[in-house]
């Protein structure tokens, strides 16, 4: 697939070239320049595009570290786009922030369960949204301390090869998913509040992004089928893994 000229722009620094790239897929130019620019400013190389083919293949030929993936584009809308980043191998792994208009709830779950990491409804604050592409980075980097693997029953967690099986058998978490599962898990028995899952999780504590958490447990406990129940809510608090019985 050949990409046209005007729809494609792969920003590069003078110098020592930053070690992070973004890869921007959003059909609004000022927006686009916008994102660009504060990125830069934060020693982000950007690639950026305005069609959802495009950001697809440009995906594949120049693997970015993020994707900020506007929800409403022409042609190909951010779901679909999301759907196929997820479905490649060569991109399933790469952080997704979803960028909309839209505020209503069920877009922020949608979002989610198609594997987009964290979300930002515009209007949005440019400084906002670079510090939740540096928490998504260094969720998915962030070495874990402590134990390499953990095992509660048929769940195994391999904390060097950020992969978890049950019954041997791999599940696909997002980064997100991942850490929020570890989180959990090496505090098991111990309820773990939203606010503080916030924090440790998607590093930022922002009033009313509580429901975040909720949706990720939802979606964490879809994947991991019957063992999902070790994950207990724990109403108006927080949830909490449940510890082996003895």
């Amino acid at each position: 697939m050949s990409l046209p000229q005007s729809s494609v722009r792969i920003i590069k620094e003078r110098g020592n070239l930053p070690t992070k790239s973004i890869l921007i897929i959003e059909d609004e130019k000022d927006i686009c320049d916008l994102l660009e620019y504060h990125l830069k400013q934060s020693d982000f190389s950007v690639i950026k595009t305005q069609d959802g083919p495009s950001g697809l293949e440009l995906a594949k030929k120049h693997p970015p570290h993020l994707v900020i993936l506007d929800l409403m584009l022409p042609g190909m809308d951010g779901k679909d786009v999301c759907r196929g980043l997820k479905a490649n191998p060569l991109t399933r792994s790469i952080p997704i922030l979803m960028l909309t208009a839209k505020a209503e709830e069920v877009d922020r779950v949608i979002g989610f369960e198609l594997g987009a990491d964290d979300y930002v409804t515009k209007p949005f604050s440019p400084r906002e949204l670079v510090l939740r592409v540096k928490a998504v980075l260094r969720r998915q980097e962030t070495p874990q301390e402590g134990e390499k693997t953990i095992q509660v029953g048929d769940l195994l967690i391999d904390i060097d090869r950020h992969q978890v099986s049950i019954n041997k058998r791999a599940i696909t978490l997002t980064s997100t998913e991942f850490k929020l599962l570890v989180e959990l898990i090496t505090h098991r028995g111990r309820v773990q509040t939203r606010e503080r899952l916030l924090d440790k999780v998607w590093g930022y504590t922002y009033e009313g992004y509580a429901r975040t958490v909720d949706t990720h447990i939802r979606r964490l406990r879809e994947k991991m089928g019957s063992l999902g129940d070790l994950i207990e809510t724990i109403r108006g608090v927080g949830y909490r893994f449940q510890e082996e019985e003895e």
